[in-house]
């Protein structure tokens, strides 16, 4: 085995938990940050919307997925299909996504062990789980996708809990008050809202489509990848929706709107403070944004160590450990997402939390990603059909084009809406890209074997 090829162990169980433990920590929060925008029932139409993106990309993605697995996922697509200059795009907002969203769930880690241990300071408790989670994925692929299975299924399990405990307590008068934007009437106000609010549905899906990248490790993966992720995708449908509505029935929804950990203060308003069941959730709830959390450092490590291997960064972060892991590109994230938890505080953006801004710079980057992957998978079919492709988007080109196009209207809406983290997200492509070039140019360029997908 070369010394620069991932080792392949994972099977069709370990993708399916990576495939949701990577997006489980959006049905513990941060999804309630819509309601702000856009009330209990405009949100609940983002969310269906976004949904049906969601369900049509990874439909769409998957095809991508088995006739290319590649560490690389979106940036190896776009590279095949696009060349070097479609491959940086892909592969910067990638890594803007993937490096933004650990440091949002880091605080929510925080603020969970706060509920329980109030002199615990939050800041301290999401580094810690930066030393953590960078150790056990340096230790080893097959440690680290085993621990996500099971903390995953864990925080799977805990969601149907939370929302069998609350269903006593569930009203749907309460879930429908004021749920148009603040109004019981759908107006002005609730369209707008509805745009406004599609980063925090979007983050209820955001990242699954990280297990791409772990194609290389995965067993068999023209047959293990769409399994897991169809099945992923249907999981976390019924789970996103099941946990919004059951939350927003059981007392006044704005009072979840703007926190860290809606669920533990939801169930708070039916079973009380000191109830087992809440202390229960606090600590299986830590599950989901662990599973999440620990999923996403593998899904930017990955990225770092393909965008390094092909030339597009220094070399180093293309090292793997004895352990055959990429460590250096995992503390390479690590660094940037300790560097933003202590930025909390001290940085301001639109008026947002500085959770809700990570949250919506790495859906920006997701989102480009998506439009870039849907392109690719356009390109492909029509420059290379006789490609192998074990598993086809169904109803080509119906469903990926309704991908591609929810993705387009998602990202007009964001610009709309976040004109300031917009520019700031320009601004890191940019300098990604000008970085990219400049590796490129004084480095030895592509490798043969990556340029002649291109």
């Amino acid at each position: 085995m070369s010394a620069s090829q991932l080792k392949p162990t994972l099977g069709t169980l370990h993708l399916w938990g990576l495939a949701v433990g990577l997006v489980i920590s959006g049905e513990y929060f941060g999804w309630s940050y819509g309601w702000g925008t856009a009330g209990t029932l405009g949100f609940l139409v983002t969310t269906l919307m976004v949904a049906l993106m969601y369900t049509c990309f990874i439909f769409s993605y998957t095809e991508l997925t088995t006739a290319i697995p590649h560490a690389g996922g979106p940036f190896a697509y776009s590279l095949r299909a696009f060349g070097k200059n479609g491959a940086t795009i892909a592969g910067i907002a990638t890594l803007i996504e993937f490096v933004f969203a650990p440091p949002a769930i880091a605080m929510a880690i925080g603020a969970y062990l706060n509920v329980q241990y109030p002199a615990l300071d939050p800041k301290w408790a999401a580094t810690g789980a930066y030393l953590i989670f960078m150790t056990l994925n340096i230790l080893g692929v097959s440690i680290a996708a085993t621990f996500e299975l099971v903390v995953t299924v864990l925080a799977v399990a805990e969601l149907l809990v939370f929302m069998g405990v609350v269903a006593p307590g569930f009203s749907f008068s309460n879930f429908v008050l004021d749920g148009w934007a603040g109004s019981d009437e759908f107006g002005p106000a609730a369209i707008g809202g509805i745009f406004a609010a599609i980063p925090f549905a979007i983050w209820f899906f955001l990242a699954i489509e990280g297990a791409a990248m772990a194609a290389e490790e995965a067993k068999d993966p023209k047959r293990t990848i769409p399994r897991a992720y169809i099945a992923g995708i249907l999981t976390l449908v019924s789970l996103a929706i099941g946990v919004m509505i059951f939350a927003g029935g059981v007392g006044d929804w704005r009072a979840l709107s703007n926190i860290n950990d809606p669920l533990p203060q939801a169930m708070k308003a039916v079973v009380g403070n000191d109830s087992t069941w809440m202390h229960m959730l606090v600590w299986i709830g830590l599950f989901g944004l662990v599973a999440s959390f620990h999923g996403i450092i593998l899904g930017y490590s990955r990225q770092f160590f393909a965008l390094a291997r092909a030339g597009f960064l220094p070399a180093g972060l293309a090292k793997l450990s004895r352990f055959h892991t990429p460590h250096r590109a995992v503390l390479a994230g690590g660094v940037v997402g300790i560097a933003a938890i202590f930025s909390d505080g001290l940085i301001s953006l639109q008026g947002m939390s500085l959770t809700a801004a990570m949250i919506t710079m790495s859906v920006f980057g997701a989102i480009v990603m998506y439009i870039m992957s849907m392109l690719s998978l356009f390109k492909l079919r029509r420059s290379e059909p006789h490609l192998e492709r074990s598993f086809r988007a169904p109803c080509y080109p119906l469903v990926p084009g309704i991908a591609l196009g929810l993705a387009l209207l998602c990202l007009a809406a964001m610009l709309w809406f976040n004109p300031i983290i917009a520019l700031l997200f320009l601004l890191l492509m940019v300098a990604g890209f000008a970085c990219c070039n400049l590796v490129v140019a004084v480095g030895r360029g592509v490798p043969a074997s990556l340029a002649s997908e291109g």
